[in-house]
């Protein structure tokens, strides 16, 4: 019999809409109980700007035609495209005896590992949530803790169109340079980096990985 406390579902949940998904989480979280297992769900949005609780609306300069959705995760401006891998931890804190400041930390360094297995070398910031390459950034990361749980969770960039966030201060940082696995020079496909970000994810929370 599977113990729940030492699994992570994994959903593959391909290209699905914001708000909707967003909705989702929330219901997911409200729903669970001592019995619901953790998941980690990995997607792409269409072109969406989201906005974090401590976003102001002055960094998003030029949205354009792309909507731009107020959110009650953490942090603040950011994009979200179809080549971009988002991944969205569905985790219960207390039963994992981890704060979000360690999440956070567990998820940085995921990213950092997945990335040297490609030969690209990043890293983490103390005061800037993320992951960056060589000052650019490469991965965000914003959470909502409800109910002693997380969701929400990271977006790394793979093989996306980097334009939009030229209309955006990305993360609140006025002209703050992002980049791409694709412009590294690195294989860029969102299936095998998601399996690969799985496995990391799983293995930091000491958990088996369970693809549903």
């Amino acid at each position: 019999m599977i113990d729940i406390r030492e699994v992570l579902i994994v959903r593959r949940l391909g290209l699905r809409d914001y708000a909707p998904t967003w909705r989702a989480m929330q219901s997911f979280t409200d729903r669970r109980g001592v019995g619901t297992a953790d998941e980690l769900w990995l997607l792409e949005h269409p072109p969406v700007y989201t906005l974090g609780k401590a976003g102001r609306p002055e960094h998003v300069i030029d949205p354009g035609g792309i909507p731009v959705i107020a959110t009650d995760r953490g942090g603040q401006v950011t994009y979200h495209g179809p080549g971009q891998l988002v991944a969205y931890i569905l985790l219960d804190l207390s039963r994992a005896c981890i704060g979000v400041k360690r999440l956070v930390q567990l998820l940085e360094q995921a990213v950092v590992e997945l990335l040297a297995d490609y030969g690209i070398e990043s890293s983490a910031r103390p005061y800037a949530p993320g992951v960056y390459v060589e000052g650019a950034k490469i991965a965000a990361i914003g959470l909502r803790i409800r109910r002693g749980c997380s969701f929400h969770g990271l977006a790394l960039n793979v093989d996306l169109d980097l334009t939009p966030f030229s209309r955006i201060d990305p993360c609140g940082y006025p002209g703050l340079a992002v980049t791409t696995i694709a412009q590294l020079n690195a294989p860029a496909r969102i299936r095998p980096i998601g399996t690969g970000l799985a496995g990391r994810i799983a293995r930091s929370l000491v958990r088996c990985v369970i693809f549903a």
